[in-house]
């Protein structure tokens, strides 16, 4: 029994030991010392238990220190409580100080905490970065397409980074600039001709307003001849002008098949009614004998001469069958 308390009482003693060196980095605390950098391990342990690490922000002031930056543990743990990264702040003031690049610590942490890597804008306004825009297709006067890929060249802008526009509006101003410029062109051998008329044009519209970034040069990188776009459109104008003559002519076909139809409706009509007066002619004849209007003699004349009208007819080849009146 006294073997196990003691074998207790040592793990005990040892996991004191560890959580004591956890809370109170003593080793942490001389590092700073022989660095010239005052830290307490008050502040020290108050890192622990604010959830802090001490490593970053000890490490971080010894650097700032060393590079001649005035920061404080204070300042440092206060961005990082922000949500910044601190390693990234400082190296960002050193090569900004390096570069004679007025940058502040307040204006690198209110970068870092925009979203926005500090460090790589720093880099970027000390060595610009190019650009490629992806491929932009535009029509020139004559209906010739044009497909052009630019190269912009741009430098960061510190005091713009914080509300600034990045790279998308960049690529999007320069894509409608190009546009623009391909289309205000009177023929697509102008462009061939002279690539650089773009970029001129483009540049000088100040595509750099309201973003993080300094345009410092566009480059036509290349320029290919696409389809003929106006030939096309005047194809399917033609095409859609046929099929609306088409229709048209449909539509007066149909309209002279119908005014046909309608007339043969009307001449069986008038036939109808000749045929039908043609049935009164008995009826007519008939009542004269009884009225006493028409006597036998008569009747036989008119007989007569209604048979030799037919055979006069009937050998010059004029005749034409039809009912007969008397039956």
């Amino acid at each position: 029994m006294e073997g196990l308390a003691f074998i207790f009482i040592v793990f005990i003693g040892i996991v004191g030991f560890f959580m004591f060196l956890y809370f109170v980095p003593v080793g942490l605390w001389i590092t700073a010392i022989f660095a010239g950098v005052k830290v307490t391990i008050g502040s020290l342990i108050g890192m622990r238990i604010r959830k802090v690490p001490p490593g970053v922000i000890v490490n971080s002031l010894i650097t700032a220190n060393k590079a001649g930056l005035k920061l404080t543990a204070n300042e440092l743990e206060t961005h990082y409580l922000a949500g910044g990264n601190v390693p990234n702040v400082i190296r960002a003031l050193i090569s900004a100080e390096k570069a004679n690049i007025n940058l502040d610590f307040k204006q690198a942490t209110a970068i870092d905490l925009a979203g926005r890597d500090v460090f790589e804008a720093v880099q970027i306004s000390v060595n610009p970065k190019v650009i490629t825009t992806p491929k932009v297709a535009a029509v020139a006067a004559d209906g010739i397409q044009l497909i052009a890929v630019a190269r912009v060249t741009v430098r960061a802008s510190i005091q713009q980074l914080v509300g600034g526009a990045g790279e998308d509006t960049i690529l999007a101003r320069v894509g409608e600039g190009i546009v623009t410029s391909i289309g205000s062109a009177q023929s697509h051998k102008e462009v061939l001709a002279n690539p650089d008329k773009i970029s001129k044009l483009v540049l000088s519209r100040g595509l750099d307003a309201g973003t993080a970034f300094e345009i410092l040069s566009i480059d036509i990188a290349d320029v290919d001849v696409g389809a003929n776009i106006g030939a096309k459109l005047q194809i399917d104008q033609a095409s859609a002008d046929l099929k609306v003559a088409e229709a048209r002519a449909e539509e007066r076909r149909a309209m002279a098949v119908a005014l046909e139809q309608e007339m043969i409706a009307k001449a069986q009509e008038a036939r109808a009614n000749v045929i039908q007066a043609e049935a009164e002619i008995p009826k007519a004849i008939a009542e004269a004998f009884v009225k006493g209007n028409l006597g036998v003699m008569d009747y036989y004349k008119m007989q007569n001469v209604q048979a030799d009208t037919e055979m006069r007819q009937s050998i010059s080849g004029t005749g034409k069958s039809g009912p007969n009146p008397n039956q």
